[in-house]
């Protein structure tokens, strides 16, 4: 039975979710992302349960360690995380959800004691094999909240029975168990060589709830290896240009 507690969301595009645990309640998450905790609130970084709770944590995307945070005061505390870059932080009742929730991984932000944080595979090879978030995928598992993260905008479809969406790999957050999850091909040539979407998409089958993000952290970090990139060539080319110049002065030409 997980521990039952109250939150509020700050913020806009760089969030924060401030955790209200009265006596004796506690949340749990990911290494490094508390911001602060008040009096009372007692911090233990541990394995989550041993050493393979911890290997498949780090299987699932996530750090081998854990940290538990519960209030031993007599009194209501509280404790805050922040999310890792910009975007939303998105709350899962797990009880509304019929116990379970798929993430991408890396996106577990904090949970309330008592819900599991689980590695669970593609049931398709192609899917693990293309996927963009890998073979590998997390299970949050319980009856208590849960907090993901997402990068940019989070848009929340609610899939029919055998409808379908189309979706960027990377795009996905989470779906519910009840979701059926398969990678295809790119459909036409020009698609595959101009199109700029990659080789696969993946597609998404109802019925059940699907979280999609506007910007993916792999999206962001490759936009800004291109323009630090860029920016150093032009550096150079400067620097060469600078050189060729004060060499024809000295030589007088």
């Amino acid at each position: 039975m997980a521990h039952q507690i109250d939150y509020r969301i700050h913020g806009d595009d760089l969030q924060m979710v401030e955790i209200f645990l009265d006596p004796g309640e506690g949340v749990q998450a990911e290494t490094g992302t508390m911001t602060f905790m008040e009096d009372g609130i007692e911090m233990q970084t541990t394995t989550g349960g041993g050493f393979l709770k911890g290997l498949k944590r780090a299987l699932a995307g996530e750090s081998f360690f854990i940290t538990t945070f519960v209030n031993r005061s007599n009194r209501r505390a509280s404790v805050a995380f922040a999310a890792p870059y910009p975007g939303k932080i998105i709350p899962i009742d797990l009880r509304a959800e019929g116990g379970a929730f798929i993430c991408q991984r890396n996106s577990y932000l904090v949970s309330a004691l008592g819900v599991d944080v689980e590695v669970t595979f593609s049931r398709r090879l192609g899917a693990g094999l293309f996927g963009g978030e890998g073979f590998i995928l997390q299970r949050l598992r319980g009856d208590g909240m849960a907090f993901v993260h997402a990068g940019g905008t989070v848009i929340e479809k609610h899939l029919e029975p055998g409808q379908t969406l189309q979706v960027d790999t990377g795009c996905i957050v989470g779906f519910a168990p009840t979701v059926d999850y398969d990678i295809r091909f790119v459909k036409g040539f020009r698609n595959i060589l101009f199109g700029g979407e990659g080789l696969f998409l993946a597609t998404l089958t109802g019925p059940g709830r699907v979280l999609l993000q506007s910007l993916p952290l792999s999206r962001l970090a490759d936009r800004i290896l291109t323009a630090s990139r860029n920016a150093v060539g032009e550096r150079r080319g400067i620097s060469g240009l600078g050189g060729e110049l004060l060499k024809d002065l000295l030589s007088g030409s």
